[in-house]
């Protein structure tokens, strides 16, 4: 039997056909329809499916379930999408729309950061843990905690949403209508903004000389592998950024005092030279005056498909 897993982002489409032993032995990508209808997410949905099925010579019989993971706040119970900022998407009955183009399968709903909590709890760095917490740090900011051994949904059953947490009241405008969320300045994209800003005003800088090597796009990476180099101006980007991250780690920390604080989304492979400085950075800012444990994911790009396979 196969378990298709959904990791939907506001960049792309993810999914992998994932046989018993937790393998993904099939996998497609498709970018994310912005800006247009819901139905339209779901028809894509569908014809991967099929493609996955012809690609590994099974039919809708061999599947024993369909999981979801999705940026935003998801009602689990109602299998219902409440509001996903980065999608457009507002009050979306997700699970039922899937559900009636697959009648015969089961169909899972949760929030992608769940999702990859559940792949590095059972299988990754949240393996064996009773208290941890996950921040995905990709185009948004997702997080997910594991609570007395088990994934914590919320005292609602909303989830959580770690990259809501606002933590500069003056900060850049979110998504979500706030200001100085965790989202807007410790995701890839604040790396992205203030590395093009940088290009502008000094066009001459490595940041400019990496961008060019990739047709004069700067993301994240651009502006991280520039501050290896020593580049002064992403030197201080990258600088600031870690500030910025670290606390929202140490809030995290001295509301929960974790036995580990993972990182995973693109960010995190830059590895121990974000690490390192995080933790003494966290160390200085918390309550709890030790060293934290905070490491890099384990499962990589295959955390959101595996996380959603999961789902029971």
């Amino acid at each position: 039997m196969l378990r298709i897993g959904f990791d939907i982002g506001g960049t792309n489409i993810d999914v992998g056909a994932v046989d018993e032993q937790n393998r993904i032995v099939a996998r497609r990508k498709q970018p994310f329809p912005k800006g247009r209808p819901y139905t339209e997410t779901v028809k894509i949905m569908e014809d991967l499916v099929y493609e996955l099925l012809q690609e590994t010579g099974s039919t809708t019989d061999d599947l024993a379930s369909i999981g979801i993971g999705i940026p935003g706040s998801i009602n689990v119970s109602k299998g219902t999408v409440i509001s996903a900022h980065n999608l457009g998407f507002y009050d979306v009955p997700m699970r039922a729309a899937v559900g009636e183009r697959f009648p015969a399968t089961p169909v899972f709903l949760d929030n992608d950061a769940n999702t990859a909590t559940l792949a590095e709890f059972r299988m990754g760095a949240l393996r064996g843990c009773r208290t941890g917490v996950l921040l995905t740090l990709g185009t948004g900011v997702g997080g997910g905690l594991i609570l007395c051994g088990e994934v914590f949904e919320g005292g609602l059953g909303h989830g959580v949403e770690l990259g809501h947490m606002c933590i500069d009241r003056q900060g850049p405008l979110c998504t979500c209508g706030n200001r100085g969320c965790v989202e807007t300045l410790c995701s890839a994209t604040w790396l992205e903004e203030q590395g093009k800003k940088a290009l502008s005003e000094s066009p001459s800088s490595m940041i400019g000389s990496l961008a060019r090597g990739q047709m004069d796009r700067v993301d994240g990476k651009v502006v991280i592998d520039a501050a290896k180099t020593g580049d002064p101006t992403a030197m201080d980007i990258f600088d600031r950024y870690v500030d910025q991250l670290s606390t929202a780690l140490s809030s995290y920390a001295v509301l929960l005092d974790p036995e580990v604080m993972v990182l995973g989304g693109g960010v995190s492979h830059a590895g121990e030279f974000l690490l390192e400085p995080l933790r003494q950075r966290v160390k200085e800012k918390s309550f709890f005056h030790y060293t934290h444990k905070i490491v890099a994911a384990e499962m990589g790009n295959d955390a959101g498909i595996i996380g959603a396979a999961l789902l029971r």
